[in-house]
């Protein structure tokens, strides 16, 4: 009956009075939401920690991922349906900002690595602990957060003392709020400042700087690893976000590298003075420099972000260029077959006068365990292409990211374009034809 009458169903019976039942199923309606904030978004996805890149608002913790075949399935259904809905992956709510979140998803891809430095960091970081309350602290659930926060937002560059404490004092914050939010040893209404301070103290003691500190001699190596597939994995998003069906939403200060956790550390001030400085610096590279000299460079110095700006920058200019093609173009999938096939993604973006192919890697750590080594060229995507279909195969087509010009040759049996080409010298292609 309850149900029924929550889910508005007709029913049969005279003594029904919609008149006293409608108010009443709207004032529940209205507390679904801030129930789900506060029970899931602000409580579960504070202790759920399998793998906390997916611990986002409105996501499903549960479910790691979909098949490609899903993927893009769900990709033309928004094209057809919700042409104009918001793509955002940050913002001033997200948990951890895109990059985190895309440095944290490789762990899916390496278990049994990650799995053995779990266990070594453990054992090294016994003595950190502290008993309160007569368990060590943090506990083994809060420690497992402690390593994926590090993984995600640890900074770029060398970890030298400013940078240290800088860091500390942001991560040490943000597992006061963890904690707080968790509400299993902590909580906002009944602290447990024993127990915070504890946990920080832990904080401290494992990123202390020094030669005797073994936890970081294994755990920065193996962070400074992740972080290369994890530049990958934002680059993919970002081509996503902006070409894929759906409007592209920046949020402030993410045209650079954003390694930010949940706020108030996503909500400080953005240095808007070195982001124009970046920017000029990518437009002068862009005047004074050959294309391929150009992504050269910006691959090389990668940590920098000034690679993040391009891909942005270059993508939203294309979809300034054909407005109606990625407002109300259809969407359709680019097949990949070959050796390396699961290793890459693309997809074709058609009106009636206009067309644009974006082709993109993923899932780089089987495909180059040594993350020292780009993925780049036929050595290492062998026989793998990106199959077309017969009516656009005539074409050739200029990467409007390298400027390149490709033309479809016979593919295993069909014509396409062979990855080891398209990705010559950049791991990414935004393909138009060539008139």
């Amino acid at each position: 009956f309850i149900r029924d009458l929550l889910l508005k169903i007709p029913q049969n019976s005279p003594d029904l009075d919609w008149e006293v039942i409608r108010p009443f199923v709207m004032k529940f309606q209205q507390t679904t939401s801030p129930v789900t904030a506060k029970g899931v978004e602000d409580t579960a996805f504070y202790s759920y920690n399998r793998l906390t890149s997916l611990n986002e608002v409105g996501g499903e913790p549960q479910h790691f991922g979909v098949r490609l075949s899903t993927f893009h399935q769900y990709m033309q259904d928004r094209a057809t349906q919700w042409p104009s809905s918001l793509s955002s992956t940050s913002t001033h709510d997200t948990k951890r900002s895109e990059d985190v979140r895309a440095r944290i998803n490789v762990v899916s891809e390496i278990p049994a690595e990650w799995r053995q430095h779990l266990k070594t960091w453990n054992r090294l970081n016994k003595k950190a602990k502290q008993s309160i309350n007569d368990q060590p602290t943090p506990s083994l659930n809060e420690e497992y957060l402690i390593y994926q926060t590090l993984l995600g937002a640890w900074p770029s560059g060398v970890f030298s003392e400013p940078v240290q404490q800088q860091f500390l004092a942001r991560i040490q914050g943000y597992m006061v709020k963890a904690l707080r939010e968790a509400k299993v040893n902590t909580s906002w209404l009944n602290p447990d400042e024993a127990y915070e301070t504890a946990v920080g103290e832990f904080l401290s003691r494992i990123l202390s700087l020094g030669s005797s500190n073994a936890f970081l001699q294994d755990f920065i190596p193996f962070q400074q690893r992740l972080a290369k597939y994890g530049i990958y994995n934002s680059l993919s998003q970002v081509l996503i976000k902006i070409l894929a069906p759906g409007v592209p939403d920046f949020y402030q200060g993410t045209e650079l590298w954003d390694f930010s956790l949940v706020d108030p550390d996503n909500r400080q001030p953005v240095d808007y003075s070195l982001r124009q400085q970046r920017l000029s610096e990518l437009q002068h590279l862009q005047r004074t420099t050959s294309p391929l000299d150009l992504v050269h460079t910006l691959l090389q110095d990668a940590e920098n972000g000034l690679i993040k700006m391009y891909l942005t920058t270059t993508a939203l200019h294309v979809r300034k260029r054909y407005p109606q093609l990625f407002l109300k173009g259809s969407y359709l999938p680019l097949e990949s077959k070959g050796e390396h096939a699961h290793h890459v993604c693309g997809f074709i973006r058609q009106d009636d006068t206009h067309i644009c192919l974006t082709v993109f890697p993923r899932f780089l750590t089987r495909l180059i365990p040594d993350q020292t080594i780009s993925p780049l060229g036929e050595p290492i995507w062998g026989q793998t292409a990106m199959l077309l279909f017969p009516e656009i195969a005539s074409h050739s087509f200029r990467n409007i990211l390298t400027q390149e010009i490709v033309t479809p040759q016979n593919c295993l049996g069909m014509l396409g374009l062979p990855v080891g080409t398209l990705f010559q010298h950049f791991p990414f292609a935004v393909l138009e034809p060539v008139s």
